[in-house]
């Protein structure tokens, strides 16, 4: 079977990504700056940021699928001031160049790239970096899709643990829909293979929530005593801030079963 390069491999989407193809019966390679212990895939040592070991990753590779991203709100959990002024543009917009023109290269039949919903829109330094990679795609040669999709659970689970400590949470009462990784690299993996290019349907979560409502639910469920004050937010200032409803697909996976699955035992909650 043809062999499927997927970048970003190692996160969070990208390992379920890799269990939706090897499920499938694909043939995977993983681009990855160390080797990991799964045996069920290829490894290729690089580095999107540097360049160093694509073109050696890309040999015979018919089908990439992008989800490499470097994110430091992500990585770290939480918002910093420096996270309003810049955002690092090395994996995004440069890696993602360096590995658009190698894919011609090598004559790539099919590039998956997978972005945020709502960049359009927002403007926060990541989202901007984030669409400067996305427009690089649009723009190339290459047969390219693009895949939209909602911010994940484990972030916002992420970022409401570090609340965990506040008395109080302050929370918009504006509407979204997260969207779980599992669902996301369902969505992925069909549209890198059934035959279709371009701008596909972007995918969020099943259920449209305040973030205040999204909240409460986390906070049942870890058996937190905190009070949540709704806050309300413009609608401008809120699409700014990445907070839309996505208008394609909906995953099936609930935040109120994701956080079941985290926190039903006392132990993890605790």
């Amino acid at each position: 079977m043809a062999l499927t390069l997927v970048t970003g491999g190692t996160g969070h989407l990208g390992r379920d990504i890799v269990d939706r193809l090897v499920r499938d019966g694909h043939s995977v390679r993983l681009l990855a700056r160390a080797r990991g212990a799964r045996s069920d895939v290829e490894w290729a040592m690089g580095d999107l940021a540097t360049g160093i070991g694509l073109p050696e990753a890309l040999q015979g590779v018919d089908t990439v699928i992008n989800a490499a991203t470097y994110s430091p709100i992500a990585r770290r959990g939480g918002v910093r001031p420096v996270d309003f002024f810049t955002s690092p543009s090395a994996v995004d917009v440069e890696g993602t160049e360096r590995l658009l023109s190698l894919c011609q290269r090598q004559s790539v039949r099919h590039f998956l790239h997978v972005s945020i919903v709502g960049l359009d829109e927002a403007t926060l330094p990541y989202a901007q970096v984030k669409l400067a990679g996305e427009r690089l795609v649009r723009a190339s040669a290459l047969s390219w899709s693009v895949v939209r999709a909602m911010p994940f659970y484990y972030l916002l689970d992420k970022m409401l643990a570090g609340l965990a400590w506040l008395p109080v949470w302050p929370m918009p009462t504006t509407v979204f829909n997260p969207v779980d990784t599992t669902d996301v690299a369902d969505h992925v993996v069909a549209c890198a293979f059934d035959g279709t290019c371009g701008e596909r349907a972007e995918i969020g979560g099943p259920d449209d929530l305040s973030v205040a409502a999204l909240a409460g639910l986390y906070r049942d469920a870890r058996g937190l005593h905190r009070k949540i004050l709704p806050v309300s937010m413009s609608e401008t200032r809120a699409r700014g801030m990445g907070f839309v409803v996505s208008q394609g697909v909906r995953g099936r996976l609930a935040w109120a079963d994701w956080l079941q699955r985290q926190y039903s035992s006392p132990r993890r909650a605790a």
